[in-house]
């Protein structure tokens, strides 16, 4: 009797253990079950604080362990200039987002963290990333090859720092450089940005051939979640202010700022940001006809919906003015997730009380928290939640770094070569007694790296690792050629000293977004006045350091030789190999090149077309030193 009651009782302890096992075994955080049935599981468990935790984008400064933990927070960034430290390496950046991590994971249900940067030209906020030409520049090259290498080598830098998800490509079409945000635009035309979402591929990985197209797709570690952006019509607001208003019928919106959206859908884009811009009015980020109508509705994109910085806070005037109102008209319009990003609990709470009110219906929670699971098992982070230092010899990586120098040579633009047609002046002699390099931008990295390199508005001086264009030019020419520099000379040192030519590097300070909306488009003095004071004088060559067309007409005269440079990042070799012969100038124009602001906005096919340079022009010269 005492075996048979001791077996009975071992049937049941088996029948507990086996019960107990059932209700530990998550289907959600199984390998070998399909994506799908993992995201079913996983949302099935989910309260609505865990659902509305996952919407909510902060930034890491706020982002303790401790908040990450009470608010089921889904994802962090890193807004622009934001670091872990100073210079800090790959480990620095990796051990901060393991730690951010580690209050993710500590949740009942351990939902990993999804960590997001702005790497718009390169990991831009890095130090010692490569900084690549910006998009303008590359848009120059009307190279889509060459920019899908330059996506898969930022995504490796990218990785480098234990990150996953970029908000890169921009893919606005800006149609009048007023607007501070152009150099981030690859072109006023809509089919050169449309070849140019071939970064998407770059920077996430070809789609497989049994994948439909159109799926959000990330290939594996080595590969980051792409983000276009932004959502539709940025570049076309009223006189180029930011944020402004586009004023747009839909055939034009619809025919300019939009194609390049049915592209990076097609390639397989992770996420879409909204524009802080209004479309006739209306401020897209309240926009549901076209962020859930179309986008979602009509072109079955599958991916994340995301906001732009407080950009819910921004559907009022002022901003902030109603939250409630911008969380339920935001949320409603179909963004999925949202950068806050430090008034977190504002937000959750506002949410919270407009879903259990029926103001936000659930099932618009749940279309958008299903969509922010995907993305995080699309980029691996469900198996391998933490960041680890495979990748961290990437940063900066020699052959990045040659890559970019090849994109600096294949972005510039030559734009006159002599004063009449049987005068060329470039390329320059190697071999000459002595030469001048003048102008503020020949030896500052940061102004020819421009906005977003290290901090939000750029930097000016040694701000990180590259070469400047002076350090370019002394080591390009033949060592018995004397190299002289001086910043801004007067016209007594110009005569005092014999120089065979003069290479004069001006242009734009560093600006971003809002910062950089210039009514004028002037070079900032003493730039004009080196120009004169330098070209009067010498034979000069003036290579232009700039987010877009500027005021050049007036100086145009008396320069021999002028090369739109762009903002050409870290790698300045690629302009001396282009001045000296080693490489034959290619690019040509992604803008028009205005006489007058008066002008603007002006864009090729226009009525009344007067440029001073058009849409395409560029001349071209053969490699070989004279």
């Amino acid at each position: 009797m005492a075996a048979s009651h001791t077996f009975f009782l071992g049937i049941i302890l088996l029948l507990c253990w086996i019960s107990i096992g059932d209700a530990e075994y998550m289907k959600y955080k199984d390998p070998k079950q399909p994506v799908g049935v993992r995201i079913k599981d996983l949302m099935n468990r989910m309260t609505l604080a865990e659902k509305i935790g996952q919407m909510a984008q902060i930034e890491r400064k706020v982002a303790t362990t401790q908040v990450m933990k009470d608010y089921f927070i889904g994802s962090v960034l890193s807004g622009g200039g934001s670091v872990p430290a100073p210079q800090a390496s790959a480990k620095d950046w990796i051990d901060m987002i393991n730690n951010i991590q580690n209050g993710a994971l500590s949740t009942r249900l351990g939902i990993p963290m999804l960590y997001a940067i702005d790497a718009v030209h390169g990991n831009n906020n890095v130090y010692n990333a490569t900084i690549f030409p910006h998009n303008i520049g590359l848009g120059a090259t009307r190279d889509p090859d060459l920019v899908k290498r330059i996506g898969a080598a930022t995504a490796l830098e990218v990785r480098a720092t234990g990150i996953p998800y970029a908000f890169a490509p921009c893919i606005a079409v800006c149609r009048d450089p007023r607007w501070g945000r152009c150099y981030e635009s690859y072109s006023e035309d809509h089919t050169v940005v449309q070849a140019m979402t071939n970064i998407i591929p770059g920077l996430q990985g070809d789609l497989p051939a049994n994948q439909r197209k159109g799926t959000p797709y990330v290939a594996g570690k080595d590969k980051v979640a792409a983000c276009a952006k932004h959502f539709v019509g940025d570049g076309g607001t009223q006189k180029g202010i930011d944020e402004n208003n586009t004023i747009i019928d839909r055939r034009g919106l619809f025919s300019i700022h939009m194609p390049a959206y049915y592209n990076s859908i097609i390639e397989g884009v992770s996420t879409i940001m909204v524009s802080y811009s209004s479309w006739n009015g209306e401020k897209m980020h309240a926009n549901q006809d076209l962020i859930t109508g179309f986008l979602k509705n009509q072109l079955h994109f599958k991916g994340v919906v995301i906001s732009d910085w407080e950009g819910i806070d921004r559907i009022t005037s002022p901003p902030h003015a109603n939250y409630t109102y911008s969380v339920q008209a935001g949320i409603n319009a179909g963004i999925d997730m949202v950068i806050i990003p430090y008034d977190y609990d504002s937000f959750i709470s506002n949410l919270t009380t407009l879903v259990n009110n029926n103001i936000v219906p659930m099932s618009r929670i749940d279309d958008a928290v299903s969509r922010i699971i995907h993305l995080k098992f699309s980029v691996g982070l469900f198996d391998n939640p933490y960041a680890d230092l495979s990748f961290a010899d990437q940063l900066g990586k020699k052959e990045h770094r040659e890559l970019a120098r090849e994109a600096v040579r294949k972005s510039l633009v030559l734009l006159k070569n002599g004063k009449s047609s049987n005068e060329q002046i470039l390329p320059l002699p190697k071999k000459a007694q002595t030469i001048l390099v003048a102008g503020s931008h020949a030896d500052n990295l940061g102004y020819q790296c421009g906005g977003w390199t290290i901090e939000w508005q750029g930097d000016s001086g040694n701000i990180t690792v590259g070469t400047t264009i002076l350090e370019a030019i002394k080591s390009t020419v033949d060592p018995a050629t004397k190299v002289i520099y001086s910043e801004n000379p007067d016209t007594a040192f110009l005569k005092s000293n014999n120089f065979s030519y003069a290479i004069v590097v001006v242009g734009e300070t560093p600006y971003a977004e809002t910062d950089g909306d210039s009514l004028n488009l002037t070079i900032p003095e003493p730039g004009p006045s080196t120009i004169q004071t330098v070209c009067e004088s010498v034979k000069c060559v003036v290579v232009l350091i700039s987010g877009r067309p500027v005021v050049i007409k007036p100086y145009v005269p008396v320069i021999n030789a002028l090369v739109a440079a762009w903002l050409p990042g870290t790698e300045g070799q690629g302009v001396a190999d282009v001045l000296f012969g080693d490489y034959g100038f290619t690019g040509k124009l992604p803008r028009t090149w205005f006489k007058s602001v008066d002008q603007l906005p002006m864009n090729v096919g226009d009525k009344d077309y007067d440029p001073l340079f058009p849409f395409g022009f560029g001349l071209v010269t053969e490699p070989g030193s004279p």
